[in-house]
């Protein structure tokens, strides 16, 4: 008999061609199912919170993974995991959970955070783990922006397509939080969810507005129509971090 086990994985998105699996490409899922399989010798599937994009890291995804039995504790698991994983991911936590939950289904919301560089040079350190904006922004507007996002929209016009069609596009942002310490900009999301590339998206309106390239009511006005508008530049996705799932 299986048993349900939720994880807590950090990663280094630089690393990977995003979360999910893909042929001949690394991918976070990949290197979690072939650890399980070297640990028990057998591939089993891996589910993710949500599919993180080439280049996006992760403070805590969550994941969960039937595995055969209990005689592996929470912490042998964890060990085991991080012993065969590559040093740019890690399992933080592990615990076994009811057979109900789901990593994806069961989550309530995600908390996501964007970095920016607004300093005229780059540290070295930060390449790919902010996105750099040496041109002076207007703050005030910019976060003026960044408060339109907040309530329930249609954001079929903050969203990329991966494919296929997403039936549904309307979503509920909760807070939109901009903090500056020195150089470096803050903005943390906070949503019932997201649709592809639609972090990157509401960042990128953000700092054209900032930087005077678009007016804050395009982008009002994109909200309301529900379809593309002014704003489809999308922030890079070195900057772009998934803090938290909420459940």
């Amino acid at each position: 008999m299986s048993c349900r086990l939720k994880l807590i994985v950090a990663y280094d998105g630089r690393a990977f061609a995003g979360w999910q699996s893909q042929a001949h490409r690394n991918t976070v899922q990949d290197e979690l199912e072939h650890s399980f399989q070297k640990i028990i010798g057998d591939r089993i599937r891996v589910h993710g919170a949500g599919r993180t994009d080439a280049g996006v890291h992760a403070l805590a995804q969550c994941a969960h993974v039937d595995v055969p039995n209990r005689r592996i504790s929470n912490l042998n698991w964890r060990n085991a995991l991080n012993s065969v994983l590559p040093p740019t991911s890690r399992v933080l936590r592990c615990s076994y959970v009811s057979s109900k939950f789901h990593s994806r289904f069961s989550a309530k919301g995600k908390t996501y955070r964007y970095r920016i560089w607004t300093g005229p040079i780059l540290p070295p350190l930060e390449l790919h783990r902010a996105w750099h904006v040496s041109v002076p922004l207007n703050f005030d507007l910019f976060e003026a922006t960044g408060q339109a996002f907040v309530g329930t929209h249609d954001f079929s016009g903050f969203a990329a397509k991966r494919g296929k069609k997403e039936e549904d596009t309307i979503r509920t942002i909760r807070s939109v939080r901009v903090r500056k310490r020195g150089f470096v900009v803050n903005i943390e999301i906070d949503g019932d969810g997201f649709l592809y590339k639609m972090v990157r998206l509401m960042v990128g309106a953000m700092v054209r507005v900032g930087l005077g390239q678009m007016n804050r009511s395009a982008v009002v006005n994109q909200l309301k129509l529900g379809r593309a508008g002014a704003s489809r530049y999308a922030a890079p996705a070195g900057g772009l971090y998934l803090v938290r799932v909420w459940y």
